[in-house]
Parts: C-alpha cells; sequence; structure tokens
C-alpha cells in the first residue's frame, strides 16, 4: 500500500558556453562520474538521472517543464559546476512546481596547490557558482533546500537522501485520499477544519461516507478469507485469550479481520490512502475497529480516530516520507509527574500503530467503555525506544499551523497488567515544563504523528514547500 510508483530525481549540472567545449566537455564527465557513484552509494534511497548540462535558458526551461510533466520525476538537484549566470535560470526555475535542491559542491575535494592554474580555477568555480545561482532562488523565494559539502561524504549523501524523502512524500501529498466514516466526534474543536483550504493547500482530498457504506462491505467478505486473514494472524502475532473461551475469544477477533478485509478494499475500490473512524457512529457495527485499524496503519494507511481527517492525512503524508517505519498516529493520554521521571504516556483507545511496536505484539479482546458494542480485539504492545519528532496539525480559522516537539521515546520498564491498549512512552524536549507549555500555548492538537526515523529538519523542508507556518518546541 505504501507504494507511490517509480521515482527518481533528475541531476542538473549548471555551466555556460564561456569556456568552450573542451572544458564543458569536461563539466559533463565530472557530473556523469559524481551520478555513478551517488547511485552505487547505497545512501540515497531514489536514483539519480543525470540531464544535458544546464548551458543556456531555452535547455533549463525545457528541462524544467519536462520535469513537471513527469510523474516519475520527484524533484530536480543541481549543481553549479563552473559559474552559470543566473539570468538565464529563471524562467525555468519560475516554471518548476517541484522540489529543488542546490547541492553546493565542488567535484574535487581539496585545491591541488602544486599544479592550479587559470584553466583549473574556470573549470571549478562552484564557489563562484553558487553564490550566483543562490541568489536568484533567494529572491525567486523558492524555497528550495541547500545541501553544502564533498558530495563523496556520507554524511552529505545522506542530508540528500533525507531530502528526496521530503520530495516524494510533497508529490505523493497531492494524492493523499481520506474517507471519513462517519462525522467528526461530537463538541470537539481541534479536529475540525477546512477542507477545501486544504485541498488547495496541501492536495488532500477529504470525502464523506455513512457508517453503511462500510457495512455493505464488511457483509460481503466471506469466511473462507475471514479464516486465511485469521491465520496470518496466528503467525504473526501472540494470542492472549483473557478470561474468554477460545470460541468467543475468536468469533471477536474474526470480526476484525473482516473489518480489515472490508476496509482496505473499500479504500483500494476508491483509490483512498487514509481513512479515520468515529466511536459515536457505528451502526451495523458489532465493534469498534481496533486490530483492524492498526493492521492497516502497519501496511501503510493514513489514520486518525474521531473523524479527525487533518491527522489522518498527515499520517499518511510521513508514513511515505518515513517508508513506513516507525510512525504513527497517537494520542496524549496521562502524564508522569514524578520528580526525574516526567513523561508522557501515549496511546489510544484501541489504534496505536504497530509499526512502533517494541516486542512482538499479543491480540488480546476486551471491553471498551465507549461505542456501546461487542468487546473489541486490538494489538497490545510496548513502544520502542529512539529520538524522534511529534507533529500536529491546527487549523486556526485563517490558516494552518504544524507543531513540531522532538521527542525522545524509551522503552517501559514497569508493567502495566491491567492496561488493555498499547502505549508508548516518551520525554518531550527541552524538558517537561517547558515543552508542554510551549505545546499547548500554541495550540497543540491531542491527536498527533509521531516518527522516531524523521528529523526536524525534514518536518520543516515540507512546511516550507507548501507555506505552511510551524512552530519547532526542541
Amino acid at each position: 500500500m505504501l507504494t507511490t510508483g517509480k521515482k527518481e530525481f533528475w541531476f542538473v549540472v549548471g555551466s555556460q558556453h564561456l569556456y568552450g567545449e573542451e572544458a564543458l566537455a569536461e563539466v559533463k564527465a565530472h557530473a556523469q562520474t559524481m551520478t555513478d557513484a551517488l547511485n552505487e552509494s547505497a545512501i540515497l534511497p531514489y536514483p539519480l538521472v543525470l540531464q544535458d548540462l544546464a548551458v543556456g535558458a531555452d535547455k533549463i526551461t525545457s528541462i524544467m517543464k519536462e520535469v513537471n510533466y513527469r510523474d516519475e520525476v520527484a524533484g530536480v538537484i543541481t549543481w553549479m559546476h563552473t559559474f552559470s549566470p543566473a539570468k538565464m535560470w529563471i524562467r525555468g526555475t519560475k516554471l518548476l512546481q517541484k522540489p529543488l535542491l542546490h547541492l553546493a559542491t565542488q567535484f574535487n575535494e581539496s585545491i591541488p596547490w602544486s599544479t592550479i592554474d587559470m584553466d583549473f580555477m574556470n573549470l571549478n568555480q562552484s564557489a563562484h557558482g553558487d553564490r550566483e545561482y543562490g541568489f536568484i532562488n533567494a529572491r525567486l523565494k523558492k524555497q528550495n533546500k541547500v545541501v553544502v559539502g564533498y558530495w563523496e561524504r556520507p554524511e552529505v549523501q545522506q542530508q540528500i537522501a533525507d531530502w528526496m524523502d521530503v520530495a516524494v512524500a510533497y508529490n505523493e501529498s497531492f494524492n493523499i485520499k481520506v474517507a471519513r466514516f462517519g462525522d467528526n466526534m461530537r463538541n470537539v474543536a481541534v479536529t475540525e477544519g477546512d477542507k477545501v483550504e486544504a485541498q488547495i493547500q496541501f492536495g488532500w482530498t477529504v470525502d464523506y461516507f455513512g457508517i453503511g457504506d462500510l457495512v455493505q462491505y464488511v457483509d460481503a467478505v466471506t469466511d473462507e478469507e475471514i479464516n486465511d486473514l485469521f491465520a496470518e494472524y496466528a503467525d504473526l502475532y501472540e494470542f492472549d485469550y483473557g478470561n474468554y473461551s477460545h470460541e468467543d475469544w475468536e468469533k471477536s477477533v474474526k470480526v476484525q479481520a473482516s473489518y480489515e478485509i472490508a476496509i482496505k478494499r473499500f479504500l483500494d475500490d476508491g483509490g483512498y490512502t487514509a481513512f479515520t473512524s468515529n466511536f459515536e457512529d457505528l451502526y451495523g457495527m458489532k465493534q469498534l475497529p481496533g486490530l483492524a485499524v492498526q493492521r492497516l496503519m502497519a501496511q501503510g494507511y493514513g489514520f486518525a480516530g474521531e473523524g479527525d481527517w487533518k491527522t489522518a492525512a498527515l499520517d499518511r503524508l510521513l508514513k511515505v516520507m518515513s517508508h513506513n517505519q516507525s510512525t504513527g498516529f497517537m494520542e496524549d493520554y496521562t502524564y508522569e509527574l514524578a520528580a526525574g521521571q516526567e513523561s508522557i504516556l501515549q496511546s489510544h483507545m484501541l489504534e496505536v500503530d504497530p509499526s512502533l511496536a517494541s516486542n512482538k505484539p499479543k491480540i488480546i479482546v476486551s471491553p471498551l467503555g465507549i461505542g456501546d458494542r461487542e468487546d473489541p480485539a486490538r494489538l497490545v504492545f510496548d513502544g520502542k525506544a529512539g529520538d524522534g519528532v511529534v507533529v500536529s496539525m491546527a487549523d486556526f480559522g485563517t490558516h494552518f499551523k504544524l507543531l513540531i516537539n522532538e521527542v525522545s521515546a524509551f522503552e517501559p520498564t514497569v508493567p502495566a497488567p491491567n492496561l488493555p491498549v498499547a502505549r508508548v512512552l516518551w520525554e518531550v524536549k527541552p524538558n517537561f515544563q517547558d515543552g508542554v507549555k510551549a505545546w499547548v500555548e500554541n495550540g497543540g492538537g491531542h491527536h498527533t504523528v509521531v516518527s522516531l526515523n524523521l528529523t526536524t529538519d525534514q518536518i520543516i523542508t515540507y512546511a516550507k514547500l507548501v507555506d505552511l507556518e510551524y512552530v519547532v518546541i526542541k
């Protein structure tokens, strides 16, 4: 489900005819060497494709038009091998509608002091070209990414890789479709929002469906399909029967299996990549979807509870950006306020993303005090440790705002035998008091997406691409 189609990035190298054909041939050779080495590095998640040298306005404009046209091209990486007059970049750069990274580097790592002459200086003018090219991007307010450093170094390549993931997610953002089964939870403010403005600014499509539309899909699931999926559960998870008979426990779990099959089929039929559900709207459903939702999140679908379409779309976006690694929907639940141990327990009624699991999840069945339905099955596990970011999207009526808080997750050391849901624990930065205060003062919601795979810089890069106000708490 996380597949976004084959993606590539075009490598555009700037120069000019002033230096002659012999020099341009050497520029092209250097560019090909760099392209091959970067593609062979095993660090970049997507391939680079070298283009013709950017030596004039017509060529640059033609390349950028083609980038916009080709769906498989997720963005452009530019490198100024020599001085490349910026006026010839204006038209093409203005037309470019996809992410742009300026790689400020040069082919040689060190200056060859014993042999350096003016021929070398004219050919290797990256420092000169970077300033000219950087000026025009700044004047055009392009919000391009700039990566500085020697191109063969792993840390430089990793910065390029991180940006590539953001660029692919940016393009995927315009394909995100959220299916809302039911409306928002009644009387909750933070889950409301302007769907039209979200589609204009982020590309997100949000469609409402009555719960009966989903029930029809549930009713069409066959016993054979349910039994096959149940067998898959047995291979992947521990079965904890608790106080239930095996027959009643299995019956409850198979209800969730039917939901998983039905929801996935519904989403795929409509081209939806994210969805929401609401415990206040379960007409025709035996249980609130729990295990089913967790399984679908593990496959890459975005989700948020209580009709929160903004967080569902954000979840899908960050899953694409992180390759669905340690990234998922989350909710602040309760504080640990013991001195020196201040942290936040994160969970949800049922739907905690198993991509965050540190141990083998187990399936349990337990009553749910809301929704007025049968006891639902869910996966229970402890969250993994790691540094990451927690992100919340808020609609302030006049504009959207992204809240970004750096956190440090840790594995629980104290058992919670009576807690029938998965749990994730983290410390907020810079510290509990200042971090929580800043989050509350800036209007951060209780529904979030957490990622132990992404960085603050990546989230900021995306926010700039879509002209989104953001606040960083770190």
